[in-house]
C-alpha cells in the first residue's frame, strides 16, 4: 500500500492505494467528483481510500490530482506492460483514452469541463503517464466526463499488468540525484 498526505494553506489530502480489486472509500465533499474518482479506482482495479477538503472546488480538485497521481505512479510496476488503450460508450457519449505508463508526462484532451480538463493533466502530470483523450461523440457533459474516467481507469488497468519484462528500448532507466 502506499500512502500519500498533501497539505497546503488550501487544503488537505490524503490517499492510501494499492493494486487490487477496484474497492474504493472517497470523500471529497463534492459528490459527483467522489463518483468520478470511486469510478476511476473501480476500473484501474486499484483499492483506494481518500479523504480531502479544502477552501475552493478548483484547490480540492487539483490537489486530489496531484496526490492520486503521485500515488499511482509509485503503484505502476515496472514490469507494466505501459502501453493501452480503451473505447468506452455511455449513452450519446464515446470517449478513447490512450495510454502509456512508461514513466513521461503528456496530456491531450480536452474534455468538456475545464475543471475536469485540468484534473487530467494535473493527474498525468503526477502520474507520469501519457494520455491521449478523445471526445469522438458525446452532448451531456456527464456522460462524456464519466466515459473519459472510465475509458482511463481501464486503459490504466490494462497498461499496469506486471509482465515481467520491460518495455523499453533503453532497459530500465537508473536516476541518481545527490543534495549538496
Amino acid at each position: 500500500m502506499t500512502t500519500v498526505t498533501r497539505e497546503t494553506k488550501e487544503t488537505k489530502v490524503r490517499v492510501e492505494l494499492s493494486l487490487g480489486r477496484g474497492t474504493t472509500q472517497v470523500d471529497t465533499g463534492l459528490k459527483f467528483f467522489d463518483h468520478m474518482l470511486s469510478t476511476f479506482a473501480r476500473y484501474a482495479g486499484l483499492d483506494m481510500t481518500l479523504h480531502a477538503r479544502g477552501d475552493l472546488t478548483h484547490h480540492v480538485m487539483e490537489d486530489v490530482a496531484i496526490t492520486l497521481g503521485t500515488a499511482v505512479q509509485r503503484v505502476i510496476p515496472a514490469t507494466a506492460a505501459r502501453f493501452a488503450e480503451r473505447t468506452l460508450p455511455m449513452d450519446d457519449a464515446l470517449v478513447q483514452a490512450c495510454l502509456d505508463a512508461g514513466g513521461r508526462f503528456f496530456y491531450e484532451g480536452p474534455l468538456k469541463n475545464r475543471l475536469y480538463e485540468h484534473w487530467m493533466r494535473s493527474f498525468c502530470e503526477h502520474a507520469k503517464v501519457t494520455l491521449h483523450l478523445r471526445v469522438l461523440r458525446g452532448r451531456d457533459s456527464h456522460h462524456v466526463t464519466e466515459a473519459a474516467f472510465k475509458a482511463l481507469g481501464l486503459s490504466l488497468r490494462d497498461a499496469m499488468v506486471d509482465t515481467g519484462t520491460v518495455f523499453s528500448m533503453k532497459g530500465t532507466v537508473a536516476l541518481e540525484v545527490r543534495e549538496c
